[in-house]
C-alpha cells in the first residue's frame, strides 16, 4: 500500500473514533423554558458530560439533563437535590434534606410552596429547577430514575456572554457536615 493511501486510511479511522468516541461521552443540549433562570437561560446551550456517570452517581448540586417523566420525548435540565434514601421536604420558604434547612445561593427566589416530607426511594433522584416558582420538578411528586439521567451539566456554549463551566455547588458539604 502506498504510505499516502496508508496515511489516508489512518486519519480517516483516528477521525471516525474520536467522533464515536465523542458522541458516546459528550451531547450539547439547547435550554427550553425559564425553570432554571438565573443560572440557565431559555435558548442557552449547554455541553452535557455523559461519561461522567459511568464511575460516580450524581451528587446533590449537581446540574444535569434526564428524560423527562413526565413529558415523553422531552429532556429537562434540573438541579439533584436529594438522594437515594435522603428525606426531603419543602416548607417556610426553605428546602430541607434530612432535616437539614439548605443555602442555595443559586435560586432565582425561594419556594412559595410547602411539599410534606418524602423519603427518595433507591435508584431515584429528586430534583428542582433554580426558579423554584417556575418549574415542572420533583415537588409535584415525580423523581427521576438513575436510567433517565443523560448526563451532568458542563459548559455553557452559547450565547457567546455566557460561555465557561457551569457552576455546580456542592450540597452534600452542608448535608453531611451538620449531621457527622
Amino acid at each position: 500500500m502506498k504510505p499516502i493511501v496508508r496515511e489516508l486510511l489512518i486519519t480517516i479511522g483516528l477521525a471516525v473514533i474520536i467522533f464515536v468516541g465523542a458522541r458516546q461521552t459528550i451531547q450539547t443540549y439547547e435550554v427550553y423554558y425559564t425553570s432554571m433562570e438565573p443560572n440557565f437561560h431559555e435558548g442557552q446551550r449547554v455541553v452535557v458530560n455523559k461519561a461522567v456517570y459511568f464511575w460516580g452517581k450524581p451528587g446533590r448540586g449537581d446540574v444535569i439533563v434526564f428524560a423527562s417523566p413526565v413529558s415523553p420525548g422531552e429532556d429537562f435540565i434540573k438541579r439533584v437535590i436529594g438522594l437515594p434514601g435522603d428525606e426531603v421536604e419543602i416548607k417556610d420558604g426553605r428546602v430541607y434534606v434530612n432535616g437539614i434547612a439548605l443555602e442555595e445561593p443559586y435560586i432565582a427566589s425561594p419556594p412559595a410552596y410547602t411539599m410534606p416530607k418524602i423519603t427518595v426511594p433507591e435508584g431515584k433522584y429528586f430534583v428542582l429547577g433554580d426558579n423554584r416558582n417556575s418549574s415542572n420538578d420533583s415537588h409535584y411528586g415525580w423523581l427521576v430514575d438513575e436510567d433517565a439521567i443523560i448526563g451532568k451539566a458542563w459548559l455553557s456554549t452559547w450565547p457567546p456572554s455566557l460561555w465557561g463551566t457551569v457552576a455546580n455547588f456542592d450540597l452534600d458539604i452542608q448535608v453531611e457536615n451538620t449531621t457527622s
